[in-house]
C-alpha cells in the first residue's frame, strides 16, 4: 500500500492518501478543509478513483473538507465515495452549525460556508471490519478525545491510523467537549497497546510512530 500524507488546515491535520499498485481505487483517511482543492487534482491526473473517505472522529479540522471532496467527485464517478465513522459523531459530520462557535473562536476569519455538513454513508462498530483496497480493515471505537474517535487497523498492512487518540510521545487533548482523560487512557491500553508492537501508527498530527514506541516510552498513558 502507498500511503502519502499531507498536513492541511490551520491546525496542521495530516490527510492520508492511500492506493495501491494496480488497483484503480484509493481510500482517503481524515478530509481537513482545503482537502479537496489538494487532492481532487492528484485523483485526476493519476486516475484515481476514491473509493472511501475514513473518517477517525467528528473535529472540524479533521472532516471539513468531506464536502468538497463528495462534490468534486459526483461528475467524476459512476458512484460517490463511501463515507465512514462512528454515530457518535453524527451530530459533528451532519450537524456542524451546532460546533462553529468554538471553531470561530479559535480561528476568528471563519465563515459559515466553512462548515458543510455531509451525510456519513456507513457508520462502524467497535470490532467491525470491511473490506478497502484489497485488504481487511477493523475499526476500533477509542473514545476518550472525541465521542466517535475511531482506530483504522489493517492488520495485512501492519498499519493503523489513530486520529487524535494517540501522537508520537502525546495523546490527545481531552479537555474538549465530550473528553474525558480516563475513558481515552482505557480505550488506548485496551484498543491500541493491545496490537502487535510492530503495528505502525499514523496520527492525526505529527509524525508516524509504532505500538512498541507509545508502549515504552509515551508519558501520558502506560501500558
Amino acid at each position: 500500500m502507498k500511503i502519502e500524507r499531507t498536513a492541511i488546515g490551520p491546525f496542521g491535520t495530516n490527510c492520508y492518501l492511500l492506493s495501491a499498485d494496480g488497483n484503480a481505487d484509493c481510500a482517503v483517511v481524515d478530509a481537513p478543509p482545503g482537502a479537496a482543492s489538494l487532492l481532487l487534482p492528484v485523483l485526476k491526473k493519476r486516475g484515481l478513483r476514491l473509493a472511501a473517505i475514513l473518517l477517525t472522529h467528528g473535529h472540524w479540522d479533521h472532516n471539513g473538507g468531506v464536502a468538497g471532496l463528495l462534490a468534486g467527485t459526483r461528475d467524476t464517478q459512476d458512484s460517490p465515495p463511501e463515507v465512514f465513522a462512528h454515530v457518535a459523531d453524527l451530530d459533528c459530520h451532519e450537524h456542524p452549525e451546532k460546533f462553529m462557535a468554538w471553531y470561530k473562536a479559535a480561528v476568528p476569519d471563519l465563515g459559515d460556508d466553512d462548515f458543510p455538513a455531509f451525510k456519513v454513508s456507513r457508520w462502524l462498530a467497535d470490532g467491525e471490519t470491511f473490506p478497502l483496497l484489497g485488504k481487511t480493515w477493523t475499526a476500533f471505537h477509542v473514545p476518550g478525545h472525541c465521542p466517535g474517535s475511531l482506530v483504522y487497523y489493517c492488520e495485512d498492512e501492519k498499519k493503523a491510523w489513530t486520529g487524535d487518540a494517540v501522537f508520537a510521545g502525546s495523546i490527545g487533548r481531552t479537555d474538549l467537549p465530550g473528553g474525558d482523560f480516563s475513558t481515552l487512557e482505557r480505550a488506548i491500553r485496551e484498543k491500541v497497546y493491545t496490537l502487535p508492537e510492530d503495528v505502525a501508527l499514523f496520527p492525526g498530527h505529527g509524525p508516524a510512530t509504532s505500538v512498541g514506541e507509545e508502549k515504552s516510552s509515551n508519558p501520558f498513558v502506560r501500558p
